[in-house]
C-alpha cells in the first residue's frame, strides 16, 4: 500500500514514517502543509494520502479543504483524515458527494498501529472507515429519514459507517449475520435507497445521513 501522509508535526509524522514502513506499507511523500499535500499527490499518486486537519499556516482547517480538494481531483486516491478533533461538519465536507474511499479517525482513540493500517487498506480499497465518536456526533444531528429508524437500526448504521461487514456487525451487536441483513434491509429501505448491489447501498447509507447533517 503506498502512502502520502500530511502531519505538520515533524515528531508525529516520522514516527508514522517508522511504523506504517514496519507494517510493510511504502510512504512515497510526506508534507508539512496544504500545497505540499497536493502537490506530492499529484506527483505520486498514492492509494491513500493521510492528512491532518489542522495545518500551517492559519491552523484552522488547510487540511480538510485539501482533503476535499484530493477528493475532487484525485477521485482514485483515497482520503483518510486523522485528527485530534471530532467535528461533524468537518466529515460531512470531506464525505459530500461519493462517499468511498475516505476515513476521518481521531488520533487519541486509535489504540493499535494494526488497527489504523486496517483502515487504510479499507479506504485503499474504496470503502469507509469514520470513528465511532464522528459517527455518534453525526447521528445526534437526527434529521428527517434518520428519526424513521429504530435504535437497533441507528446502531446497525453507525457500525456500517465504521466499515464492518455484516458478520463483524452480527458479532459486536450479538445477533444472528440473518438478523442483520434484516436490520441493515431496513436502513435502506427507510432510507429511500433503491435496490442495488449490496456494498452500494451500504456507502449510500452512509452517504444518505451525511447529507442530512448538511442540511441541518
Amino acid at each position: 500500500m503506498r502512502l502520502v501522509i500530511a502531519e505538520d508535526s515533524v515528531i508525529l509524522r516520522e514516527g508514522m514514517v517508522e511504523l506504517l514502513t514496519a507494517r510493510g506499507c511504502e510512504v512515497l511523500a510526506t508534507a508539512g502543509d496544504a500545497d505540499e499535500l497536493l502537490a506530492a499527490v499529484a506527483e505520486h499518486t498514492p492509494d491513500v494520502a493521510v492528512v491532518d486537519i489542522r495545518m500551517p499556516p492559519t491552523h484552522t482547517d488547510e487540511g480538510i479543504r485539501a482533503a476535499v480538494r484530493l477528493r475532487t481531483d484525485h477521485p482514485g486516491v483515497g482520503v483518510l483524515v486523522f485528527s485530534q478533533h471530532a467535528e461533524p461538519s468537518w466529515a460531512a465536507r470531506l464525505l459530500a458527494g461519493e462517499a468511498s474511499g475516505v476515513g476521518y479517525l481521531l488520533k487519541e482513540r486509535v489504540a493499535a498501529t494494526a488497527d489504523f493500517v486496517e483502515a487504510l487498506r479499507r479506504v485503499a480499497a474504496g470503502g469507509v472507515a469514520l470513528d465511532p465518536e464522528i459517527v455518534r456526533r453525526m447521528l445526534n444531528h437526527g434529521t428527517s429519514p434518520l428519526e424513521r429508524l429504530t435504535p437497533r437500526e441507528r446502531e446497525v448504521l453507525d457500525l456500517m459507517a465504521q466499515g464492518h461487514s455484516n458478520r463483524s456487525i452480527a458479532g459486536l451487536l450479538r445477533m444472528s449475520e440473518r438478523s442483520v441483513e434484516k436490520h441493515a434491509a431496513s436502513v435502506f429501505g427507510k432510507l429511500d435507497l433503491p435496490l442495488t448491489d449490496a456494498d452500494n447501498r451500504r456507502v449510500k447509507a452512509v452517504l444518505a445521513y451525511v447529507r442530512e447533517v448538511r442540511r441541518s
